[in-house]
């Protein structure tokens, strides 16, 4: 183990260790993203808008495709461990680069907790006798020890875990459509019939499909990891342009193609509320045992996912120390590359939350969601911005060479910026999504007050050190 030198966001090499292959990063992006929020959580958003719900995605999915085309041009140009903290500092500022890297790190640390709480949940129905508490346990020693290995062997890892989910989702696709087309036993035709009958196709009018906007937009965070991976990829610049590319589009796909075989199948009106969707048509089509498989593909889903969010934490913070914004000590990287201390700090809250939920194992799930529910929009927001201030610096010359380009700049970052500004409008008018909104904006700001006096701290001591 060495001490990791110390590289600015000028473009030094990272001291961590590469081997990340493009099928890797392209399964890492799917593995942070794919979780329980589709499976189950889907079911509130298609309860609010109906049919809408693909509406709903769509408009979310196009608004998480922008943000990551935004992102996937400055992890592209300048690949880092910290993306677009980094990207942030050097185009607002240090206090700006200090607050989206710990809001995100904040995020990511309490996402892995929910996962490791919701699988927890499904693994103490399976063998009750083992409490909650003690599958969240074991689940934490096991992904801490998976993230301590050589990157390239954590790499492998997810790949094959992220491949499980979404082989279940492209054969849950293809059901859907032989069901839609009576094609399989003992199935008739459905037709669109359950498109347009139940009230039409937005039953709700366009208010449900805003409704369900806000229910499900939050289900595409985790995609930002893919870029996080740049910096430890065998060839940064063309392999998370590639990443980025492929698993935005595929992710819009599975989602949105997911909703349409939903809400064809089945009248929108037949979802019961805390069941997930895709068991309801499982069920409805006539697969054996639909229950228990929806629930170990969740069960995967949520590792996966926890898998993810923890190497994408613990990279994060990495980064935060590089640039002195987190305690050096976190610096110390194994003979593998690996920021062994970096993940031990990323997985603390992990570990509390074995605690938290030996204490409130029905509770805590909802409170720990609601602690970070609009975070995510915040970081996006200041990916937008950082993306407009660099791309305005840029020669032509230089916005020629870059190997990916955000589309109709600066408009459409314009736009993304204004959409996240209406979600956030709305969530505050919602009551379901306003505690979220509350408790985020809260850490948002705890964050920010502590970037202003870190920089008015930094600002003040070097006044002090000019000659008078």
């Amino acid at each position: 183990m060495h001490d990791s030198p110390t590289p600015g966001p000028s473009g030094t090499a990272e001291p961590l260790a590469g081997g990340l292959k493009p099928r890797h990063m392209t399964m890492l992006g799917l593995g942070g993203v794919i979780g329980a929020g589709l499976f189950v959580g889907s079911g509130a958003g298609i309860a609010v808008a109906g049919p809408g719900i693909v509406l709903s995605y769509l408009i979310a999915g196009v608004l998480a495709m922008l943000v990551m085309r935004m992102l996937g041009e400055m992890s592209a140009a300048l690949p880092a461990s910290g993306a677009f903290s980094v990207h942030a500092e050097r185009a607002l500022g240090r206090w700006a680069g200090f607050s989206v890297g710990w809001l995100y790190w904040f995020l990511l640390v309490v996402v892995l907790a929910v996962e490791a709480t919701g699988a927890a949940g499904i693994a103490h129905g399976w063998v009750p006798a083992v409490p909650q508490w003690a599958w969240v346990l074991l689940f934490m020693v096991v992904f801490t020890a998976a993230n301590l290995v050589a990157v390239k062997n954590f790499g492998e890892f997810e790949f094959w875990f992220a491949t499980l989910k979404v082989g279940a989702i492209v054969l849950f696709l293809v059901l859907g459509l032989l069901a839609i087309c009576g094609l399989l036993p003992d199935t008739e035709a459905v037709g669109l019939a359950n498109l347009t009958g139940h009230g039409g196709f937005l039953p709700e009018g366009w208010g449900g499909v805003v409704s369900g906007v806000l229910a499900v937009v939050f289900a595409f965070g985790g995609l930002e990891v893919v870029t996080i991976a740049a910096a430890e990829s065998e060839d940064p610049a063309p392999a998370v342009g590639r990443a980025v590319r492929s698993a935005v589009w595929r992710i819009v796909f599975f989602y949105i193609g997911s909703m349409l075989v939903i809400v064809t199948v089945l009248p929108w009106t037949a979802m019961e509320p805390g069941k997930s969707p895709y068991v309801a048509v499982l069920d409805h089509i006539g697969v054996p045992a639909a229950g228990q498989i929806m629930n170990v593909v969740v069960f995967v889903a949520l590792l996966s996912a926890l898998n993810a969010n923890l190497y994408g934490s613990s990279r994060m913070v990495f980064s935060l120390a590089e640039r002195g914004e987190a305690p050096r000590a976190l610096l110390r990287v194994t003979g593998g590359g690996v920021p062994r201390r970096a993940v031990f700090a990323s997985v603390a809250f992990g570990f509390v939350s074995v605690l938290l939920n030996l204490k409130w194992p029905d509770s805590i799930f909802h409170y720990l969601l609601n602690a970070v529910g609009a975070v995510l929009l915040f970081v996006w927001a200041l990916i937008a911005l950082s993306q407009l201030r660099l791309r305005a610096r840029m020669t032509p010359d230089e916005v020629a060479a870059l190997p990916l380009r955000m589309w109709g700049f600066p408009w459409l970052t314009r736009v993304a910026l204004g959409a996240m500004g209406v979600i956030l409008l709305l969530m505050l008018t919602d009551r379901d999504a306003r505690p979220q909104l509350l408790w985020s904006t809260g850490a948002t700001a705890l964050v920010l007050v502590v970037a202003g006096v870190r920089e008015w701290s930094s600002r003040r001591e070097k006044d002090e050190r000019l000659p008078t």
